[in-house]
């Protein structure tokens, strides 16, 4: 997996990044998630869990 950084917009001169996580398909399969299902993500003891949206 990787943590990649991509710019979302620059506005002003300003630049507001955004970061995207690349899952691999094989894990995709596994948890039987489909393209544009809502992901929540949680962050606890410095971990981030990211689970789907009921």
């Amino acid at each position: 997996m990787k943590l990649q950084k991509q710019l979302s917009r620059k506005v002003k001169g300003i630049e507001y990044p955004k970061f995207v996580v690349t899952i691999p398909p094989k894990q995709i399969g596994e948890l039987g998630w489909k393209e544009g299902i809502e992901l929540v993500p949680l962050v606890e003891n410095n971990k981030l869990t990211i689970i789907p949206k009921n």
